[in-house]
């Protein structure tokens, strides 16, 4: 295999692997267990240095990371019998109360067990002032270890999750770029799902009462409705002629503008606590939106690669009109596509209503540049004709990975906007250098 081959068929994943490791080495220094690993940790450095029945007050923060810490902290010391004395969840003035109670009720603080953070709130300088019950108490805290923030599991999943509804988006613009045409409504057909899903639930489904088929209805017909926007779109592309950029141009003013109207311009917050299980809840600790996207990136690239379909897709967008002369239901090929990138921008919305249990006309914002990014990126040619489903979600993680890397050397939000650009028109120029590499072969 030549080295312009290699360049040409695997630029995604050389320069998402290029890229992890700077970062990997950018972001090396001094890290600490958090979460369950660090209770654990803690508890068993606390077996170790002292005999059971010793007096424990665990300190953490307000946080769900924090809990976890605090809970296998806490399933720790019990089993190796040691006392807790109280679990504090929140900032330093409640530890003081916290002690304050232990030394009314007679109670003796012998360690005072803390995550990196907490352990270096200012008041521990000096444990005895805190009160009697905490007189000669011991601080512990996580042991620190080297390696790279970058690849903690942590963030990791992190950025598989942040992703998920951009690249869940893309799949359908992957195969409406691939067909030979752009859609632009995207962003705006999140917002329109989103705040037609919380005006139903609210209206029809029972507001915060809404049982889990009351859910399911309202949205799936959000769903169906940015279905039917896809199917509005594809017909105008393919029966009027009309060009993809000005039809889902049109479309995306229309969309935003209903979402405004459905909501009079305000946040829908109705919604029942249950539709948090959508993207909050995880299966064996990944996060289910990051499992739905890849269940729906192994369903497109079946789609692309083993139907009759995914090969419609590539042969209307490599020359529509031999396409036409061979028999493929041109027309249908192109609604579909459109139909399909309706369906999915819909279910994002859905999934942002899960997010952030309401709705809101803001949803969605500049998406549509967002998912045309991953798209480029993934290596999916701009003439159509080209292009891989699994390409499509490596170019969304190699914008996921950039961006978690800009946020962790706090790189403010108007560079990252120049840097995505800046990504963009590299992705662009290399798939011109590939189409003339492929006319020079």
């Amino acid at each position: 295999m030549s080295l312009r081959t290699i360049v040409s068929e695997y630029t995604t994943v050389i320069a998402l692997l290029v890229l992890c490791g700077i970062l990997s080495v950018i972001t090396w220094g001094k890290q600490f267990p958090a979460g369950a690993a660090g209770g654990k940790q803690v508890a068993g450095l606390m077996q170790k240095q002292t005999q059971a029945g010793a007096g424990v007050l665990i300190v953490v923060r307000a946080t769900d990371e924090d809990a976890e810490f605090a809970a296998a902290l806490r399933g720790g010391l019990q089993s190796g019998g040691f006392r807790i004395v109280e679990t504090v969840s929140g900032q330093p003035v409640d530890v003081r109360r916290a002690i304050g109670r232990a030394g009314e009720a007679g109670q003796k603080i012998d360690w005072i067990a803390g995550s990196e953070a907490t352990a270096a709130w200012s008041l521990f300088q000096d444990v005895s002032s805190l009160g009697s019950a905490a007189a000669g108490a011991q601080v512990i805290s996580p042991e620190g270890y080297y390696g790279p923030t970058f690849l903690k599991l942590r963030n990791l999943l992190n950025i598989a999750n942040q992703i998920a509804l951009i690249a869940i988006i893309a799949i359908g613009m992957t195969m409406v770029i691939i067909v030979g045409g752009i859609d632009l409504s995207v962003g705006s057909l999140v917002a329109l799902s989103a705040v037609v899903a919380a005006r139903l639930i609210r209206d029809v489904g029972g507001g915060v009462e809404a049982g889990v088929l009351d859910l399911a209805g309202c949205c799936l017909a959000a769903i169906g409705l940015c279905a039917a926007a896809g199917a509005f779109n594809g017909a105008f592309i393919t029966l009027m002629g009309i060009p993809p950029f000005i039809v889902t141009l049109a479309t995306m003013s229309v969309a935003s503008g209903l979402a405004s109207m459905v909501t009079r311009s305000e946040t829908i917050n109705d919604i029942p606590a249950s539709i948090l299980v959508l993207t909050r809840g995880s299966l064996f600790g990944v996060p289910n939106p990051v499992i739905l996207m890849l269940v729906l990136y192994g369903v497109g690239h079946v789609v692309l690669s083993r139907t009759t379909f995914g090969r419609y897709l590539y042969a209307v967008g490599g020359n529509r009109k031999a396409a036409w002369l061979c028999g493929v239901p041109v027309r249908r090929v192109e609604l579909a596509s459109y139909i399909i990138s309706g369906a999915l921008a819909g279910l994002a919305g859905v999934l942002m209503v899960s997010q952030y249990q309401s709705g809101a006309p803001t949803y969605g914002a500049t998406y549509e540049l967002q998912v045309i990014a991953a798209v480029v990126v993934g290596g999916t040619s701009l003439s159509g004709g080209q292009g891989r489903m699994f390409g499509t979600l490596l170019g969304a993680l190699l914008i996921a990975v950039v961006q978690n890397g800009m946020n962790l050397m706090e790189i403010s939000s108007d560079p990252q906007k120049v840097v995505l650009g800046l990504v963009i028109l590299a992705a662009a120029l290399l798939d011109r250098v590939k189409q003339g590499w492929g006319r020079n072969s």
